[in-house]
C-alpha cells in the first residue's frame, strides 16, 4: 500500500461502483488477503485522513443513493463515532495506558504468560484461523474487520491472554492503527465497553464468512464479560480555534499524523509563514505502533508535506519526532509568534501536543488547534452507543452539505 493520497483516491475510485448494495451483501465475509474486492481497504488513508470521512460519502453519493449506500456509510461513520466517543471520555484511553502498563509489568514474571504470548503473536496456538490472522496481520498490515472480531475474541475468552495486550499487538502492526476504535472495540469484545455485551467467536460463524476456509475446534463455548467497570460520563468538547481567528496572525504550520490534508482545513489565504511535518511524537517510543505502520506514516506526512509546499507556497521541514525544541526553532527562524495545527483527537499525538503547548507558551508562541467541522458536527453525538448515533447520520451528511 501506498501512503499517499493519490493512491487513496485511486483506491476510491475503483471501489465506488461496489459501494451500494453489493457492499451490504458481502461485506461480512473474510475471502483472504488475495480476495478483498468486497470492501474498500480505504482505512489506512482514512486513519490518517490523506482521504477524509466527507469526501469518501461525498464521492459514494454521487453513484449511490443514500438507501443503497447506507451500510458502507454507517461503516465510514463507526469510526467518526469510535473517535467522538472517546473524544467525550479522554480517561478512558488513559486507563488503557496504565492497565497495559500494569500487564506489561506482569508479563516481566510470568514465564506462562510469555509464552502464551508468544505462541499467539508468532501464530503458533494450533488454531488455524486464529494462526492464519496473527501472521497475515504481522506481514500484511491489515485484517478485515469481521476477522479482527473472531481474533479478539479468541485471544480473550479461549486463550485467556489479557485483552491490553492483543488490543497493543494489533496498534503495533495495523496500518489503521487507531486509539479510538482499536482500544474501543477490544473493550467492546471483552465486555468492558457495554454492560452484558461480549463477542463470542463461533466455529460455524468463522466458516460461514470464510466460505469454508476455516472452521477452528476447541474455541471457549462462552464470553463471559470482563470485570465491567462504568465509564465516565461524556464532557464536553475541547475549545479549539477558528479559522476567522488565524486570519492576521502570522504563524507556522504543523502538520502532524492524525491529519495529513491540512490544505482541506486551513485555506491558503491564512499568513503562514514556515511548516514542520512530524512523523512520529516524542515521548512515545513505540508510536506509530509498529514497522509497517510507522513506515506508512513517515511516507504519508512526506506526502502532506510535499502537497502542503504547493499549496501554500513553504518549504516544510521533515522531522522525524515531534517536540518543543524543533518547533521552538522553527518558529524563530521564521519569525512568528504562532503555531497552527489540525486537531488531534484523543491519542499519543494529543498527547504531546499537550506537552508541547506548555513548552510552546514558555517561549511566548501560542498553539492553535484547528477541528474540521465533520468531527464538531458529529463527535457530540457519540454520547450513548452507535445505534442512537446512527439514527443521527442522515442529520449528520445534512449539516455538511451531503444530503
Amino acid at each position: 500500500m501506498m501512503a499517499t493520497r493519490q493512491d487513496g483516491l485511486h483506491r476510491l475510485e475503483n471501489f465506488l461502483p461496489r459501494a451500494g448494495r453489493g457492499y451490504a451483501r458481502t461485506r461480512n465475509h473474510d475471502l483472504g488477503p488475495e480476495e478483498r474486492d468486497n470492501v474498500s481497504m480505504l482505512s489506512p488513508w482514512i486513519r490518517h485522513r490523506l482521504l477524509t470521512e466527507q469526501e469518501i460519502i461525498a464521492a459514494v453519493l454521487d453513484q449511490h443513493s443514500a438507501s443503497a449506500a447506507e451500510k458502507f456509510i454507517q461503516e465510514v461513520c463507526w469510526r467518526t463515532y469510535w473517535k467522538g466517543w472517546l473524544e467525550l471520555r479522554p480517561d478512558v484511553w488513559q486507563d488503557f495506558l496504565r492497565e497495559l502498563d500494569a500487564d506489561q509489568d506482569r508479563l516481566a514474571s510470568n514465564t506462562g504468560l510469555q509464552a502464551g504470548l508468544t505462541e499467539a503473536e508468532s501464530g503458533r496456538t494450533g488454531i488455524d484461523a486464529f494462526d492464519h490472522w496473527a501472521r497475515e496481520l504481522v506481514e500484511t498490515g491489515y485484517l478485515h474487520n469481521h476477522a479482527r472480531m473472531w481474533f479478539a475474541s479468541i485471544w480473550i475468552f479461549t486463550l485467556k491472554l489479557p485483552w491490553t495486550l492483543g488490543a497493543n499487538f494489533f496498534l503495533r502492526h495495523l496500518l489503521d492503527a487507531d486509539p479510538a476504535s482499536n482500544t474501543l472495540g477490544w473493550r467492546w469484545v471483552a465486555g468492558i465497553q457495554t454492560r452484558g455485551k461480549t463477542y463470542l467467536a463461533r466455529p460455524s460463524n468463522i466458516e460461514k464468512f470464510t466460505n469454508g476456509r476455516f472452521r477452528p475446534t476447541d474455541l471457549a463455548a462462552e464470553a463471559p464479560a470482563l470485570e465491567w467497570r462504568e465509564p465516565p460520563r461524556p464532557s464536553e468538547l475541547a475549545e479549539t480555534t477558528s479559522i476567522d481567528q488565524l486570519a492576521d496572525i502570522p504563524a507556522l504550520l504543523l502538520i502532524h499524523p492524525e491529519d495529513l490534508h491540512p490544505e482541506s482545513l486551513l485555506p491558503n489565504h491564512l499568513p503562514l509563514k514556515a511548516a514542520v511535518a512530524a512523523c512520529s511524537v516524542d515521548g512515545i517510543p513505540d508510536w506509530p505502533f509498529g514497522d509497517k505502520a510507522g513506515s506508512f506514516v513517515t511516507a504519508g506526512v512526506k506526502d502532506a508535506a510535499r502537497r502542503a509546499s504547493e499549496h501554500y507556497d513553504l518549504a516544510p521541514e521533515i522531522v522525524a519526532t515531534l517536540n518543543a525544541g524543533t518547533v521552538i526553532e522553527a518558529c524563530r527562524h521564521a519569525d512568528v509568534g504562532a503555531v497552527v495545527t489540525p486537531y488531534a483527537p484523543v491519542g499519543p499525538v494529543a498527547d504531546t501536543l499537550s506537552v508541547l503547548e506548555q513548552g510552546l507558551k514558555d517561549a511566548g508562541i501560542s498553539l492553535h488547534r484547528v477541528r474540521r467541522a465533520w468531527d464538531s458536527t458529529a463527535w457530540p453525538n457519540a454520547t450513548k452507543g452507535f445505534f442512537p448515533f446512527k439514527k443521527k447520520i442522515p442529520a449528520l451528511l445534512e449539516r455538511v452539505g451531503l444530503a
